[in-house]
């Protein structure tokens, strides 16, 4: 049964929030871009990302002594796990665009930044109501929200990729950017598998 007052409950939303910081982070990188700070801006990322492995760690530490979590030990991993990914994949997308050279922004990588910080946002506004997720009159449709969000992305997914291949005739820029755009579609798909996680636990405590 789960207990509303459980600190697994807290750090799930602590974590959550780190990826929104790393989120905001990034659409701020890309709005004022500039390659001389980018080396500096992906150290404050990792700062971020360190934070929230911090959270993890100290989470799954109190998992080994806890006898009776909050939700089944596997969902809580689980979703610790899936939390994580969403800041290391954000985290993943400037280190590219470090590693790659990268000397200007595309438009529809500005749009995706967008689409990454909604997922984020309401997947924190879930994760604050998941503690009440057996008389929750909202969770679901937060979910589904999420879902949608993520389709979002993955249509602007194929567009940018079809203008990019379309308007770019340098291989190393299509290479490069290919690359982003398949990171930025993985951050939408990593906010939908916290969102799976939450509808299965949802499901097995029904």
């Amino acid at each position: 049964m789960a207990k509303k007052n459980s600190p697994y409950f807290d750090d799930f939303i602590a974590m959550i929030e780190c990826s929104c910081k790393a989120a905001a982070h990034l659409q701020e990188t890309l709005n004022d871009f500039n390659p001389i700070t980018l080396s500096k801006k992906c150290e404050d990322m990792h700062k971020i990302e360190n934070q929230e492995d911090s959270i993890k760690h100290e989470m799954m530490r109190r998992l080994t002594k806890e006898f009776i979590p909050p939700i089944d030990r596997e969902d809580v991993i689980q979703m610790a796990n899936d939390l994580d990914d969403i800041t290391d994949k954000i985290e993943d997308i400037l280190m590219r665009m470090h590693m790659y050279n990268v000397k200007k922004i595309r438009p529809d990588a500005m749009t995706y930044t967008e689409i990454i910080i909604r997922c984020c946002d309401t997947l924190r506004k879930a994760m604050v109501e998941f503690p009440r997720f057996r008389k929750s009159d909202t969770l679901k449709d937060m979910i589904i929200e999420i879902n949608s969000i993520e389709e979002e992305g993955d249509r602007l997914y194929i567009k940018a990729v079809r203008e990019l291949f379309k308007s770019e005739s340098n291989p190393i820029e299509i290479t490069a950017w290919s690359k982003l755009y398949d990171l930025m579609e993985d951050c939408c798909d990593a906010c939908e598998h916290v969102a799976n996680t939450m509808e299965q636990v949802m499901m097995k405590n029904a």
